[in-house]
C-alpha cells in the first residue's frame, strides 16, 4: 500500500529490484496507490510500463491500508504473498528471512521490529502495550502486530475477510482457521521522506477492532453463549436482589418503594431479557449467514484417501 510517497518511490523500486534479484525466485510486485494526491501514481505508472513484474492498482480515493491489502491479496498470483510499507522503513532484503520460515512449514511469518527506529512516547510505547494486549486476547503471541513486513501463504488468505482496519489482525484472524504463525526479527529504518500517516489517535480504533476480532473468533457461530451468559447473569442478580427486597418487605415489614435497589433489580431483569433476546436473534442471523451461502463452519487443511476422488473401476 502506498499513499503520497512520491519522494520514496525511486528508492523503493530500486530496493525491491535488488531484493528480488538477491532472492533469485520469480516474483511480482503489486503496489496499491491508496488515492494519492501527489505525483505517486504517475511515477508508478512509468515504472510499471518499463517492467512487467510491476502491477499498479489505483484507488479512486483514500480507502485505507486494510482495503489496499485486500486489493493486493485479490490481485496476487503467487503461492506466498509478502506485504510491506512503501515508506522504506521496512527492508526488502529481509524477504529471505521470512521465506526461510515459510519453507519450514509456517503459514504466516510476521516481522518483528526488534530495534524499532521510531519515537518512544507516541509510537513505541502505545505499540508495546497494544501488542501485549492483542497477544493476550487472541492467544497469538507476537511482539509486533503493527509491522507490515509479513509473509502469508495464499491458501490461508482465502479464508480471511478484511473490513474496517483489521489488517494488523490478519495473523490472529488466520489463526482462528488453523494457520500456523511465527515471527522473525527484521531490520527497521527511520523514515527518510515525508511524514507518518499514523499517530496515537489510532489507539481507540485498535481497541474496538480487538473487541471485534475477539468476538468473531470466539462467538461468531454461537452468539447466544456470550449474550445469553450476560443476560442470565444480569437476570440472576436482579432476581436475587428482588428476593432480598421481598424478604425485607414481607418478613421485616420495611418499605421498599423508595429504595434504589428496587429499580436496580427491575433494570437488571429487563436488561437480562434483552440480552438473551439479542443472543437468539444473533443465532438466527448466524444461521442465515452460513446457510444462505453454503458457508462451512470449519476449514480443511487436507484429506488423505478422499472417497470422492476415487475412480470406480467396477
Amino acid at each position: 500500500p502506498l499513499y503520497n510517497e512520491e519522494e520514496s518511490i525511486p528508492s523503493l523500486v530500486k530496493a525491491l529490484d535488488a531484493a528480488i534479484a538477491n532472492y533469485g525466485q520469480p516474483a511480482e510486485v503489486i503496489i496499491v496507490d491508496d488515492g494519492s494526491r501527489d505525483k505517486s501514481f504517475q511515477l508508478l505508472k512509468e515504472y510499471a510500463a518499463g517492467d512487467a513484474r510491476y502491477t499498479v492498482i489505483r484507488f479512486r480515493r483514500n480507502f485505507g491500508q486494510t482495503a489496499a491489502f485486500a486489493a493486493g491479496f485479490a490481485q496476487a498470483r503467487g503461492e506466498v504473498v509478502i506485504t510491506m510499507d512503501a515508506d522504506l522503513q521496512n527492508d526488502p532484503m529481509d524477504i529471505p528471512l521470512l521465506m526461510a520460515k515459510v519453507d519450514e512449514g509456517y503459514d504466516i511469518v510476521s516481522g518483528w521490529r526488534k530495534e524499532r527506529q521510531d519515537r518512544w512516547l507516541d509510537r513505541k510505547l502505545p505499540s508495546m502495550l497494544a501488542n501485549r494486549m492483542i497477544s493476550n486476547v487472541t492467544d497469538v503471541k507476537l511482539h509486533d502486530y503493527g509491522c507490515s513486513l509479513k509473509a502469508y501463504r495464499t491458501e490461508v488468505l482465502r479464508h480471511v475477510r478484511l473490513y474496517g482496519e483489521l489488517h494488523r489482525f490478519i495473523p490472529a484472524l488466520a489463526s482462528q482457521v488453523g494457520a500456523t504463525v511465527t515471527e522473525v526479527p527484521v531490520n527497521h529504518r527511520s523514515r527518510q521522506y515525508g511524514r507518518s500517516k499514523y499517530g496515537i489517535s489510532r489507539t481507540v480504533r485498535v481497541m474496538l477492532d480487538l473487541i471485534n476480532v475477539w468476538f468473531l473468533g470466539t462467538y461468531s457461530t454461537r452468539p447466544i453463549h456470550v449474550f445469553g451468559t450476560l443476560g442470565l447473569s444480569a437476570m440472576g442478580i436482579g432476581m436475587l436482589i428482588g428476593l432480598y427486597l421481598s424478604f425485607v418487605k414481607l418478613f421485616l415489614g420495611e418499605s421498599i418503594g423508595n429504595r434504589p435497589l428496587l429499580l436496580l433489580s427491575v433494570l437488571l431483569v429487563v436488561i437480562g431479557v434483552q440480552l438473551v433476546t439479542m443472543g437468539l436473534l444473533g443465532e438466527m442471523i448466524t444461521r442465515t449467514y452460513y446457510e444462505s451461502q453454503n458457508k462451512p463452519i470449519y476449514v480443511v487443511r487436507e484429506i488423505v484417501n478422499d472417497f470422492h476422488d476415487r475412480v470406480d473401476v467396477g
